[in-house]
């Protein structure tokens, strides 16, 4: 079996999405990654959705020129702002998205209650309206747009005291309320697991959704028969639109998070 053994497009505003490429990687070790993170243009969340839009397109072809199979849009702003527009583009390029995992998180919750984290576009967007609509009517839902938080774990501050001062100040009225359920609804809060964890404890259990989205990207390579061979070799290339200064930060996270020895292969 030869298979489809051209990469994987992945992007994200900034390093976010490598906690999505990570969960593929796991999932899907044989499939080549080219990952793109928007490190010049970060955050997404407080821009307009028509900017959003256009920076989703200008990734996409990029990562299309570089012969990339399928796209995914690790990002939930860039998910909620761009995702149908970016289809109707490319009708004949899957494309697999981000959502808040709102789902999962009503049936799972216990107390009846809700955290959700995600940038304000994100809670805004009409896709996330969709969504509670349809799986969280009967759930109490507390969100927070959690401002600030992305430059952080941009600038590589994943258990600086000002990100743990910054999450217990999200978290800690969550908790006040029995929340017992916190969904993460941006790409770069994985990155961040463990501070989380240690403020919330065992009795609040936390739900990232990237090992569903690497699943369905398995789903969408076997229905659109693009799967990578047995014996294909993977390979990896990392792109990012900042200065060398930015890229310095997003290679230490890399190394610091993934397991697998991944690098960036060119600046654009």
């Amino acid at each position: 079996m030869t298979g489809n053994n051209s990469p994987i497009g992945v992007f994200d505003s900034g390093i976010g999405g490598l906690s999505v490429a990570n969960a593929i990687y796991s999932l899907l070790p044989k499939e080549s990654i080219r990952y793109f993170a928007d490190t010049g243009r970060v955050p997404y969340g407080p821009r307009s959705k028509e900017e959003i839009i256009n920076f989703s397109q200008e990734i996409t072809q990029f990562l299309l020129d570089q012969g990339c199979k399928m796209i995914v849009v690790a990002c939930n702003t860039a998910t909620a702002a761009a995702l149908p527009q970016l289809r109707a583009d490319w009708p004949k390029i899957p494309f697999v998205g981000m959502e808040p995992a709102v789902k999962p998180a009503a049936q799972a919750t216990r107390s009846g209650k809700v955290g959700v984290m995600a940038t304000l576009s994100t809670i805004q967007s009409e896709r996330y309206e969709q969504l509670m609509h349809r799986f969280a009517a009967d759930v109490e839902i507390l969100e927070n747009p959690c401002v600030g938080l992305v430059p952080l774990i941009e600038a590589g501050k994943l258990r600086h005291p000002e990100t743990t001062q910054l999450l217990d100040r999200i978290v800690s009225p969550m908790l006040a309320d029995e929340v017992d359920t916190l969904v993460l609804g941006c790409t770069h809060y994985p990155f961040i697991l463990p501070v989380l964890r240690q403020l919330v404890g065992d009795s609040c259990q936390i739900i990232d959704p990237a090992p569903a989205v690497a699943r369905q990207v398995a789903r969408r390579l076997e229905q659109h028969q693009l799967s990578a061979g047995e014996n294909a070799e993977p390979d990896f290339a990392f792109y990012a639109s900042g200065a060398h200064a930015e890229l310095t930060n997003f290679t230490t996270i890399l190394f610091q998070i993934l397991e697998s020895p991944l690098g960036i292969d060119e600046n654009r």
